[in-house]
């Protein structure tokens, strides 16, 4: 059977079925938690690693009944929302399985949002509770009287004033909470809402229903290859969607243990690569930034045996990079595709080529393809939109139904029968599509059509760039030119040589066309506190509309 028939044979192969009335909380947690009560569900490491503690699923299931039952204590109602900020700690994964038992709808944020970033999410969503540590606390005092939807403030590891303590909280209230006493759930109904990360505009609200949580079989099976009794350790801030790919929703629906280690904000490679060993992790995702970081270690001075299926997301790997670590661990990094508004849509699958650079072929049960404005597919190598297509009941396994309350753009990213992503990308002969950038930062240069990506990625392998940001800047005579901003690694100085160096490096590394033809060095880059660079910022500095 050639590779193609194989891909074919596992498309048609596919089946999976979302009951109408599907609760994770209910139909997995408390499932799992009759069935088989001491199987790990997390594997939690504190801040030093001094101490490891698994927890199962009867403990999961008993905390997240007591976190529900003390919402609905406080008159917690279907559909109410919740702001949590909480670190990797046990109390994220009780307070959100106890909020889809309550039916309140939990809206999760990253630990370094600022007063305004929560004011603007409880203002803009109308949340009645907020569960956070007492790092957040003062800001939340802080924007209490401009939030009036604000009633119910809930601290966890603390006591305060006017607050409710999570810990004694929980403790006063029953380890169980049956379903018929709980709000009805359909699977259509909000469970979750993610904030986009906002890199041309105010963050998005992005509802997530409690059907999504069980299309992240998807994920798990087709891309993360998850297995039951692995060990899995996604790197993650909990505010952001990679979260319910890596340590809420995959794993668990395979059976596999989280690891969940509170770390410190400043990464410390050699303990990672440590715990990795010591706790015997078998599948790890993580950014590209940490592979490069790993490669740059003495990995002989490690034991990586353990892993056996490795993952990445957000850029492809270099060469180097990749054997590095395939040479250290045995294993190659898998790339995969999706947004905070899908669930894993594309993937370099298990068993099948990995095509360097490329984000892989459309997992199962998702159609994705490269088209025009029209709807209409492209040819194959030709730059198009991202799409998937809307042919289950009007939607895809484990999209969204459209961003709250913003009509407007739900009518451009839904049109032709398809969602457009907002990302463009090319497909080869074989059906491998290859990430091209966002759709508004394409460079429209002398006819070229130019990927900010695909220039960033040729100025990193460039020994004296740590980072870069590729605009366009309007142009003249080629309408715009290619710019980049540079960070430079240490030990480098910035110099007219070294821009001479860097340019003609690039030239070598892909189409001359695309070099930048001006360089600026910088001591930083405007972002958000997702880590992903505003373009937006840059483009508004140099002239452009700095439209979205």
């Amino acid at each position: 059977m050639t590779d193609m028939d194989a891909y074919k044979r596992l498309r048609e192969d596919f089946a999976l079925a979302i009951p109408d009335d599907y609760n994770f909380a209910f139909d997995l947690i408390d499932r799992r938690a009759a069935e088989r009560p001491d199987m790990t569900c997390l594997i939690a490491v504190n801040r030093d690693a001094s101490e490891v503690r698994p927890v199962g699923y009867g403990e999961m299931a008993a905390n997240s009944a007591r976190f529900g039952n003390l919402l609905l204590s406080l008159g917690a109602a279907k559909g109410d929302k919740a702001v949590v900020m909480l670190p990797r700690i046990p109390a994220w994964f009780d307070t959100l399985f106890g909020c889809m038992k309550a039916g309140v709808v939990s809206m999760p944020g990253t630990n370094l949002l600022t007063a305004k970033d929560i004011a603007y999410r409880v203002q803009r969503s109308g949340a009645r509770f907020a569960v956070v540590t007492q790092e957040h606390v003062e800001k939340i005092e802080q924007i209490r009287g401009d939030c009036p939807t604000l009633e119910h403030l809930i601290l966890v590891g603390g006591t305060r004033d006017g607050w409710t303590g999570f810990e004694a909280g929980i403790a006063a209230q029953p380890a169980s909470l049956s379903r018929d006493r709980a709000p009805s759930t359909r699977a259509d109904d909000d469970m979750m809402i993610y904030f986009t990360s906002g890199t041309t505009s105010q963050p998005k609200m992005v509802p997530r229903d409690f059907g999504y949580a069980l299309a992240h079989t998807i994920t798990g099976r087709y891309w993360m290859d998850l297995r039951e009794g692995d060990v899995h350790w996604t790197l993650t801030d909990t505010g952001w969607a990679k979260a319910a790919w890596g340590i809420l929703f995959p794993p668990m629906l395979m059976g596999a243990a989280v690891v969940v280690y509170d770390g410190d904000a400043k990464f410390d490679t050699d303990l990672h690569l440590k715990l990795i060993q010591r706790l015997g992790v078998t599948t790890f995702c993580a950014p590209p930034t940490v592979y490069r970081l790993f490669a740059q270690t003495d990995l002989s001075g490690y034991d990586l045996t353990s892993l056996r299926h490795c993952l990445g997301a957000g850029e492809p790997l270099n060469p180097e990079v990749m054997r590095v670590w395939k040479q250290a661990t045995g294993t190659e990094v898998h790339d995969g595709y999706g947004q905070t508004e899908t669930i894993n849509i594309v993937a370099n699958l298990p068993g099948f080529e990995i095509r360097p650079g490329s984000m892989g072929r459309p997992v199962p049960g998702i159609t994705v393809d490269v088209i025009d404005d029209d709807g209409q597919p492209v040819a194959d190598d030709t730059i198009g939109h991202i799409a998937v297509k809307l042919d289950r009941d009007g939607g895809a396994y484990g999209l969204f139904r459209g961003y709250y309350d913003d009509e407007d753009t739900n009518a451009r990213v839904f049109r032709h029968g398809w969602y457009y992503t907002g990302d463009t990308g090319r497909r080869d002969a074989d059906g491998y599509i290859w990430f091209v950038g966002r759709a508004d930062d394409i460079i429209l240069s002398a006819g070229y059509r130019i990927s900010p990506f695909e220039v960033e990625s040729a100025l990193i392998e460039h020994p004296a760039v740590a980072e870069s940001a590729v605009i366009g800047k309007p142009d003249e005579l080629r309408g715009e030119i290619v710019k980049a901003y540079v960070i430079l690694a240490a030990g480098h100085r910035p110099g007219e040589a070294l821009k001479t160096d860097i340019q003609d490096f690039v030239k070598k590394q892909t189409a001359p066309y695309k070099y930048p033809r001006e360089i600026e060095f910088v001591d930083a880059l405007p972002k958000t506190i997702s880590g992903k660079i505003r373009r937006v910022e840059l483009r508004a500095g140099e002239g452009g509309d700095g439209k979205a």
